[in-house]
This record gives C-alpha cells, structure tokens and sequence, in this order.
C-alpha cells in the first residue's frame, strides 16, 4: 500500500528522495513504514518536538525556511517552562536507571541508532541540506559523521573508565588499597548551533547515552529539524523515555538551561560572547565551552604547494565559511606567495554556486541575510582601511562571493574577528618564528594548520603555536569526531570528542578499604 501511496504523489520524485525498492520484503517493510510516515509529514511540513519521551505540539508555530529561496518549507514548536520543566522532571526520575544500564545494553543501543540513521540517510541529508542551506554532499557527510559518532560512543561505553590505586604510599596508608570508579554526574544541558546541526548535536547526545546521563538538547532555532528526526530514531530504542528530549525553546525557557541548578552540567558550542555570558551565569555546574575561532594557516618554503592550494579551497570555504575551524588565514613564505595566490584564485573562481540540494552545487547562501550583510561591511570596511581585493565580494540576498583579500592588518576584523562567512586573508612571512607569531596574535586559539617537510618547524609548531590542536599538512578545519576537540583562550573551556566529553559527564569516586 505504501509503494500505491507513493504512484499516487508521482512515483520518481518520493523514490528518489528516499530510495525505495520498488518490490518489498520483510526485510525492509520497518523502513518502508518510517518512510511512509515521514512522507505525510513531510507534505503536511510539520515536525513535532520530543518533550520527556513524547513527541507533541505547542501553540508557538516555529517556521523553518531554506535562505538560499527565502522559502518557509516546515513548521515545528517552541517549547516553553512548562514543556521544559516536563522534560526536566522526566529526566530527574529516569537518570538512576540510566547509571543502572550495563555497558552491553548502552552498546546496543548506540549501534542501534547508528544503523538506524544509515538507513535514512538520504531523508537526513534532505532535511539537514534544506534546513542549513548546506550543499547536499556535505549534508550527506555530516550525516555520515553522526553515524560514526554514535559508533565511536558505543565503543566507549565498554570502556569507562575506573583504576586500582594505592593507598600505602605513606604510613597512613599501610594496609590499605583504592578502587576509583566514575558515576553520571546527572542531567546534561546541551546547546548544539547551526552550522553543524546534526553532528554537534551528536556529540553531546552520544556520549550522554554511553555516560548514563539524561540531556535536554536544545537545537538553533534556525536548524531544528535534523535533531528532531534523529530524536524519533533514539525513540524507537530501549532507552527509558525521559533519557532525551529535543527543544526548541523560547528565550525564557533557554535561559533556564543555563541557571537551573538540577542541569549538573551545561555543554554549550556557539560565540564566545554567549558562551562566556553562559559561563558566568551557570552557577555550580561543570560548563564545557566550544567557542570560534580565525583560524590560521602556515604555507612554508619547503610544503607541497598543490596540496597546501587544494586543502586551503575546501578549508577556507567549505559550508560559506560557517565552521569555526576554517581557514581564514593564510600565511604564506615570501618565497612562495605569489606561487600559491596565482593558484588558488582561480580554484576560487571555479566554485559552484546553487541550490543545496543540487549534488554538483559547492557554496549556496549563508544562513540567513543578515549574517551576509555583516560580511558584506567587514569586507567593505577592510578595503576602506587599505585591504587589497583579489577576488569576489559582491552579495546578493543571503549569496555571498567567496572572498579573497591581502593587506590586511589586526585593525580590520576580517583579520582580528572570526567573519563565519566565505572570506579568506592571504598575507606573506618572512621566516617561521614570524609565521608563528601570526598564529598566535589572535585572541582565539582553536586549531591551526601547516604544511611543512621540516620536522623541527612541526616541532615548533607544536610547542609554540597557542591553539587546542595544530594539524600537520592539513588545514585547521581538519577533525576526526574520536580527537579531543577544543580551545584556548576565547576558543573555549573544556575538550570535546567522544571519550573526552564521556569523560566531563562522569564524576570520580574512591573506595579505600583495608587489604
């Protein structure tokens, strides 16, 4: 009936959409039925939030649009206190049940959901390229990653930590020895952005479930859908109801994430400027802060030039610029700075623009107007104040031109400032001391990239450059989602990937007892 349900709508579109056989066996008739349901959902447009283990409506309209059309394509809900405090009380009276799972059944659960989002993944990419106006083959990448994620977290939940530890290291101690385990520390705020939806939100969904934590994960309001549908995979496992909710939320409502004392821990990726506000405002409770960044680049005299060209394109323009370990700086040695610019404008040029959901489109608009008029004036500041153009610029709507500029100085913010759009600055050192200096004049300190054959110049960067990871031959916007990920100085508090932010959601505990 499901298959007669779709010729009825025109067969090619829905199948291509969500690749159905057009024969059904027992096999794949569950996924036929979540297909089914989520095409009626997707003609009414409309996504319910998941409060405390259900899924329901609110009378605050939320309307999602795609800024590359200007067009609303679905609606779903605000949450409010009462939908909030819901969802905290649920979760308050699951989260002994949570710490009582054993590490097999929070295994099982992970890779359940990690199956179970492999198999819809061409609907996650759909939604998730629409709702960010991300190109659809990065969409698909992120969908890839979240499902890596939950692979990696499941993996981890075997492997807790816990250590013997001996006492009798002084007379006191004689006799005695120590177990160190490590416990929940409770109900988790999460606060996932736009740009990632999907995969950030992961990242503290994941390792939530392999800790034994209940989390309340409030998406951006501009890009909730992609959690939403991830919530109704979650739903569909052993986990006890409470364990998740997913919210949209009213500023009130998302205010209380942060001051609640009954959250033990908020983990927040967004600006510093809310982040650090955050900070100060979360009262007793662990914070853990991923924070921007201006990332930077060092192009040395001894580097694969073509390899340097190619990863700094899809480093600095990747997603319009919107990650925050993107290259935005670029230093290059002297000797080879015209090499790299006589190769990398034109690469510049050749971007694809159009829709995201054409496969072949590479930059599409930013998330919205207003972040594209920003950039528009930073740009046009930074000429005013004697920066070189080399190419783009010009906007239209939420499109931007990728961006290419020279002269700058720490006075523009196209320099000083994290732009989060499709704008690269390209400057010339004369030794490596110098390119490092570059790095570090920089209230961030997220990662960095150099290309370099020189093994004393990756030691020095190691050791000198001021950022949570410094990649080697690569550019900063380089992460596998197991590393430990995060920043210094206004970049951050805290480290996430997998096992390290496991590691935040976990308290230690000792017992020393006599031999």
């Amino acid at each position: 009936m499901f298959i007669v349900f779709l010729t009825i709508l025109g067969v090619q579109k829905y199948v291509n959409i969500f690749d159905i056989p057009i024969s059904l066996d027992k096999n794949n008739i569950h996924l036929a039925i979540f297909l089914f349901l989520q095409l009626i959902n997707k003609v009414m447009n409309s996504y319910k939030i998941y409060v405390a283990g259900k899924f329901i409506e609110t009378s605050a309209i939320l309307n999602v649009s795609n800024s590359f059309d200007g067009k609303v394509f679905a609606q779903t809900f605000l949450a409010g206190k009462k939908e909030l405090e819901m969802a905290i009380q649920k979760a308050e009276e699951v989260k002994e049940i949570l710490k009582q799972i054993p590490s097999f059944q929070r295994y099982n659960a992970l890779m359940e959901i990690a199956s179970k989002l492999r198999e819809r993944i061409e609907l996650h990419s759909e939604i998730l390229a629409l709702e960010a106006c991300k190109p659809v083959k990065l969409a698909r990448m992120e969908v890839e990653r979240a499902i890596n994620a939950f692979v990696v977290a499941a993996e981890e939940a075997k492997r807790l930590p816990g250590e013997y530890l001996s006492i009798d290291w002084t007379v006191a101690g004689t006799g005695k020895e120590g177990w160190v385990k490590y416990f929940p520390v409770g109900l988790i705020a999460g606060i996932a952005p736009f740009n990632f939806p999907l995969n950030l939100a992961v990242h503290k969904i994941a390792p939530a479930i392999a800790a034994g934590c209940p989390i309340i994960l409030k998406p951006a309001r501009s890009t909730p859908l992609s959690t939403l549908l991830l919530a109704e995979i979650i739903d569909e496992t052993s986990l006890p109801k409470g364990a998740l909710s997913v919210l949209p939320m009213n500023r009130e409502a998302g205010n209380q994430l942060v001051t609640d004392e009954r959250f033990k821990l908020l983990t927040f990726t967004g600006s510093p400027e809310v982040g650090w506000k955050m900070k100060q405002d979360a009262g007793k409770k662990k914070v853990v802060l991923e924070l921007g960044g201006n990332a930077g680049v060092i192009v040395t005299e001894t580097s694969d030039m073509d390899l340097a060209v190619k990863k700094c394109l899809g480093g600095g323009f990747a997603y319009m610029g919107q990650v925050c370990i993107r290259a935005q700086r670029i230093f290059v040695h002297y000797t080879k700075y015209e090499e790299f610019i006589s190769k990398y404008i034109p690469l510049v040029q050749k971007l694809k623009h159009g829709n995201p959901l054409d496969s072949e489109t590479e930059m599409s608009a930013m998330i919205d107007e207003s972040n594209a008029i920003r950039v528009e004036e930073w740009v046009l500041e930074a000429i005013s104040m004697g920066a070189k153009l080399l190419t783009g610029g010009k906007r239209e709507g939420a499109l931007v031109q990728p961006v290419v500029l020279t002269s700058t100085n720490t006075s523009m913010k196209v320099n000083s400032q994290e732009i989060f759009g499709p704008v690269v600055i390209i400057e010339s050192y004369q030794n490596f001391d110098e390119a490092v200096s570059m790095i570090n004049n920089s209230r961030y300190g997220l990662q960095a990239g150099v290309f370099t054959n020189r093994i004393d110049e990756m030691n020095q960067a190691f050791n000198q450059i001021e950022t949570g990871g410094v990649i080697i031959n690569d550019v900063p916007t380089f992460r596998a989602d197991h590393m430990p990920y995060g920043g210094v100085k206004d970049s951050g508090l805290g480290r996430e990937g997998i096992k390290y932010a496991i590691l935040d959601m976990l308290e230690p505990k000792i017992l020393v007892k006599n031999n």
